[in-house]
């Protein structure tokens, strides 16, 4: 997992490069940088600590964890700004998707609630929050 959440940090940089200069500093732009990276380099250290502490281990994960669900969020307005298209959004989307999954079979976390394109409950609507395109008027 560690190796897929790195390259795809190193795609959501290059692409974010692109983004209007108004995203770049303290932006979307600049949230999703640091967002993806933390994904990667929360599995990093929390496996560089597990043989001193699985406390340690946990808390890195759970960092990651919620890392991968930050991502996701920016990744949706990204789309909905029409920064990503649809296949490249769902590519990225998944991937998180994929590492929020991997850390909670490790057993350290409980399992949320799951529709079947977002591990994540909107908190106005009790439904997926990600699973669709939003209409902005």
């Amino acid at each position: 997992m560690f190796k897929k959440a790195y390259k795809i940090s190193l795609e959501i940089h290059e692409a974010s490069l692109n983004y209007p200069k108004h995203e770049q500093v303290s932006g979307l732009a600049d949230q999703m940088r640091r967002a993806s990276k933390g994904i990667c380099a929360n599995i990093a250290e929390g496996y560089g600590k597990q043989s001193i502490s699985k406390a340690e281990f946990k808390r890195f994960i759970v960092m990651a964890i919620g890392s991968a669900d930050e991502m996701r969020v920016w990744l949706r307005y990204c789309h909905d700004l029409g920064y990503l298209d649809q296949r490249q959004w769902q590519q990225w989307r998944n991937t998180c998707q994929d590492a929020i999954r991997f850390a909670q079979k490790l057993g350290l976390t409980p399992l949320l609630p799951i529709c079947l394109q977002s591990s994540v409950l909107c908190p106005l609507n009790g439904r997926g929050a990600f699973c669709k395109p939003l209409k902005v008027d």
